[in-house]
């Protein structure tokens, strides 16, 4: 087995008259992301670090904005998907960090939610993982009210004779 690191980002713009999802948990707001599946950068943005971990491309070729299927898509259900897909492979998930930036709502009323529901998607133990959240300040699309963004970083243990099969 070796050890690989993935990395994940993602942004959405926020809107009015969608909801607010952020790590699967629905969070009461005046806007929401726009996306063409439920748009919860958070859970996107790990998804994306699994699978940079695991060598497996990226969350545009398993689940493609151009695919009806993923349209309003719960994006926990993608990432029950992508975490069966590196088990398919072998893989281990170590630890997920992650981080959710946007300026209101303050998510930290809602952290504790949200760890549970990405720990019951990742089959992890509270140890391996970890969620934060922080403002953009005033500064930049996500100061102004614009849109919010996530990063995350995904340790995973694979076999040594993985290869990219995407």
């Amino acid at each position: 087995m070796s050890v690989a690191t993935g990395m994940g980002y993602d942004c959405h713009r926020l809107v009015a008259g969608r909801p607010l999802v952020i790590g699967g948990v629905r969070i009461p707001h005046s806007t929401g992301l726009l996306g063409h599946s439920d748009a919860d950068v958070l859970t996107h943005a790990i998804i994306d670090a699994l699978l940079g971990a695991a060598a497996l491309g990226d969350i545009g070729e398993h689940f493609p904005d151009t695919d009806e299927r993923f349209r309003d898509a719960d994006s926990i259900a993608l990432l029950v998907a992508t975490v069966s897909l590196l088990t398919e492979r072998g893989c281990t998930i170590e630890h997920v960090d992650a981080t959710v930036v946007i300026e209101q709502p303050k998510l930290a009323p809602f952290k504790a939610a949200i760890h549970e529901r990405l720990r019951g998607a990742l089959n992890v133990g509270a140890h391996q993982l970890n969620v934060k959240a922080t403002r953009g300040e005033g500064m930049g699309f996500i100061g102004r009210l614009e849109g919010a963004a996530a990063l995350a970083i995904a340790t995973v243990s694979r076999p040594d004779s993985q290869t990219s099969s995407v």
